[in-house]
């Protein structure tokens, strides 16, 4: 009997180091956050209001001196007391508001959270919205809300967002079309498809996923002309992240917004809240002075480089 030579390897698809390496980090993140997940369904216990100070009474003063007098109302009697908030610090960070992708919730940002801590941010505040949620629209109206409470509490006009994924582009629909541009100061977006994403699971079950695709009503309003916007944008995008497709989707690209796209290399989508080097480019990105205080502040859309091994 004789035997066929045995034939050549034929060549096959060949995973880069590269993206094996981040495979493996993806699927580590993903079973630390399945672990973490039960944790994050519960809301976030707020902290109690600033505290405030009473306005003046008309009375007198310890020293003996009149004080202002007390406000009445229109038929003579006395307006109740007014609070004031208690001036800020000088070195008090705005807020910063924490916003979680679909089918997640507030657990995606322990380790993130655990840095902005440990760099000095005091007020951090981690939102979530339903998995039922059906409409960015209604999520960002939602949003703003939140954020608006947040400024009472706290006594910021303005906070900061970190986005990721969907919770990005709820973020930048609220900034954008709902003028949220007034109360955001800085919005940073983690792997969020500014473009639309061509990879979207579920499209045919949940409407707010067809609304993450290209062509969508959402990213069409998105790219309308947004003239005056005073927030900026930080968008942190990876070219080994498989949830954006095309990878660049996740770049802000609109010519009336001061944006700068940071590419991150070596992880993928679900690290990008947790690698130590996002946390930290994400810390110099708030701590960056607005734009009027540092001639340095990036306008219009740029890009940057950051390194993730």
């Amino acid at each position: 009997m004789k035997l066929l030579p045995p034939l050549p390897r034929l060549p096959g698809p060949r995973m880069s180091s590269a993206l094996l390496g981040a495979t493996a980090l993806e699927l580590a993140v993903l079973v630390g956050h399945l672990i973490a997940y039960p944790f994050g369904l519960t809301p976030e216990r707020r902290p109690p209001r600033r505290p405030t100070r009473p306005a003046r009474t008309g009375t007198h003063g310890p020293d003996g001196g009149e004080t202002a007098p007390r406000a009445t109302t229109a038929g003579g009697e006395a307006a109740p007391h007014a609070a004031t908030a208690l001036p800020l610090a000088a070195d008090d960070a705005p807020p910063v508001v924490l916003l979680h992708g679909f089918i997640d919730n507030r657990s995606a940002f322990v380790v993130l959270r655990r840095a902005l801590t440990r760099h000095g941010h005091r007020h951090l505040e981690s939102l979530n919205y339903s998995p039922l949620t059906r409409d960015i629209r209604a999520a960002a109206d939602l949003l703003g809300l939140h954020v608006e409470e947040i400024c009472a509490r706290t006594g910021h006009s303005r906070v900061d967002i970190v986005g990721h994924s969907l919770g990005g582009l709820i973020a930048r629909y609220y900034v954008q079309r709902l003028g949220g541009d007034r109360r955001v100061r800085t919005l940073v977006t983690l792997g969020t498809p500014h473009g639309g994403t061509a990879v979207a699971p579920g499209a045919g079950i949940h409407p707010i996923v067809r609304q993450m695709r290209g062509g969508s009503s959402v990213i069409e309003e998105l790219r309308t002309p947004a003239p005056g916007c005073r927030t900026r944008f930080v968008s942190f995008w990876s070219e080994l992240d498989q949830v954006m497709v095309p990878v660049e989707t996740a770049c802000v690209d609109h010519p009336d917004l001061d944006a700068v796209n940071v590419r991150v290399t070596g992880i993928g989508h679900l690290a990008l809240p947790v690698h130590p080097t996002v946390a930290a480019a994400i810390l110099e990105a708030l701590d960056a002075p607005e734009a009027g205080e540092d001639t340095a502040t990036a306008t219009g859309s740029s890009t940057g480089a950051t390194s993730a091994a």
